[in-house]
């Protein structure tokens, strides 16, 4: 499992003091409040003040004492060691840990890896086997089990055929 995990993206400065705009990848944007330091182009910076507001996070980080230098950082990620992330609610995994999976049915077939998770209204699973893509919803009755430690998703074979984007 990787040490550290994509809390954030800045998005722009805020403002003339060095604040930051940004978009939040955890379940709720107040999370960042409990945040003590952040790692930004793998360097890490203590947190000075955490307000969040129309689901943005606005952050100020030592190092970053005016507009100028906030600009620059405009499109860098975020990342929180993984020891400060709080842990997730049973049944919920952080993306990093799921990415790289196997995508296996109940009976083992192999269907392909996980390489990406967009989030929607319930989030969109993209696996590649043998260069090309497939997309499908992550929703119960498709997805049976996560098994971290055997490095497998399990999923229901016919409820996959019927709802994955070849």
């Amino acid at each position: 499992m990787k040490e550290r995990l994509v809390v954030g993206t800045v998005l722009k400065p805020q403002g003339i003091r060095g604040e930051l705009k940004v978009k939040p990848y955890t379940d709720a944007p107040e999370d960042f409040k409990e945040f003590k330091n952040l790692y930004l182009d793998g360097e890490k910076r203590r947190v000075l003040s955490v307000r969040v507001g129309d689901g943005m996070v606005f952050l100020g980080l030592a190092g970053v004492p005016d507009r100028n230098a906030a600009e620059l950082l405009r499109g860098k990620t975020l990342e929180l060691d993984r020891d400060e992330a709080p842990e997730p609610e049973e049944g919920r995994y952080y993306i990093v840990d799921l990415l790289g999976l196997d995508v296996v049915t109940e009976e083992g077939e192999l269907l392909g890896k996980l390489t990406d998770i967009r989030q929607a209204a319930s989030d969109i699973y993209t696996l590649e086997k043998e260069g090309r893509e497939v997309l499908f919803p992550a929703v119960s009755g498709v997805v049976k089990e996560v098994d971290l430690e055997g490095g497998k998703i399990v999923i229901d074979r016919k409820r996959f055929y019927e709802v994955a984007v070849f």
